[in-house]
């Protein structure tokens, strides 16, 4: 028996206002079969990264035809485009911002269509919650079937930006910046095996991993537990990057470091 359609929902409008109740409201009155399911409604506020990263992390671990909503959108009520992104399993609809950028880099196939049919969208349409009367009537159209060509035309000048890399600064030193940082306070840094294949390895040399202004980590764990009370290491995370974490603690408080904070690894001479 096929499962029904799926849509999920990605916002930064948290969940002490009405928002996030009459998106799901509009959607089922379209398609009242829909399985709606929230990824997170506390990407931070205006943040198209923090938005971007969250979609990144979740979709792909849903059913083919899944239809996923992803709204952060400073841009309310301005000439920003709707878009439908395809992917080879999954659909997107977001506005045209840079929030489905980390998804464009991950899909192999992809088709962006700005959606110009507005006899989908609620009337009258507000200038201020186009979630609720642009996208989320266009997401349950797709949930019930409608045909994608019939939302508008394809697109190839959709926005999209390059998330931070983390660089080289001399033969010892690598820096990276913190992306987010969690509910637990680890901080979500943007260096990944690849950039730092020592650091991971089953003997990496001695090392540093300097991050915000009250302390350093010299020490990679496997585990959460593996670190002793009141230590800061490192981790390799389930999001594929390196974190500095504490046991039972939060490295945000710990170390005084938040987004955007520098991140040096230095690795000693052998």
């Amino acid at each position: 028996m096929a499962h029904p359609p799926i849509i999920t929902l990605t916002t930064d409008f948290g969940l002490s206002d009405h928002f996030v109740g009459a998106m799901k409201g509009v959607m089922l009155e379209i398609a009242p079969d829909a399985q709606i399911i929230d990824i997170s409604h506390a990407v931070q506020p205006f943040d198209i990264l923090d938005g971007a990263l969250t979609i990144s992390q979740a979709y792909s671990h849903f059913p083919s035809g899944t239809v996923h909503m992803v709204i952060v959108d400073p841009g309310v009520g301005t000439a920003r485009r709707p878009l439908i992104l395809t992917g080879e399993r999954h659909m997107f609809v977001a506005p045209d911002n840079g929030v489905l950028s980390l998804i464009y880099d991950r899909e192999q196939r992809i088709s962006v269509r700005h959606v110009t049919a507005e006899h989908y969208f609620l009337q009258p349409r507000s200038n201020t919650f186009h979630a609720r009367d642009i996208f989320s009537p266009v997401s349950a159209y797709l949930a019930k079937g409608v045909e994608i060509s019939r939302f508008g035309d394809e697109i190839k000048d959709y926005v999209q930006f390059g998330a931070p890399r983390p660089k080289p600064i001399d033969e010892h030193t690598l820096r990276g910046v913190v992306l987010k940082v969690d509910h637990f306070g680890n901080l979500i840094t943007n260096i990944t095996p690849q950039d730092a294949p020592l650091l991971f390895g089953a003997t990496p040399p001695a090392f540093t991993i300097s991050v915000g202004t009250k302390g350093h980590a010299n020490r990679i764990c496997t585990s959460y537990a593996d670190g002793t009370p009141g230590e800061v290491f490192g981790i390799l995370g389930s999001m594929g990057f390196l974190e500095v974490a504490a046991n039972r603690g939060s490295a945000h408080q710990l170390l005084g470091a938040g987004k955007g904070s520098e991140v040096n690894v230095v690795m000693e001479s052998a």
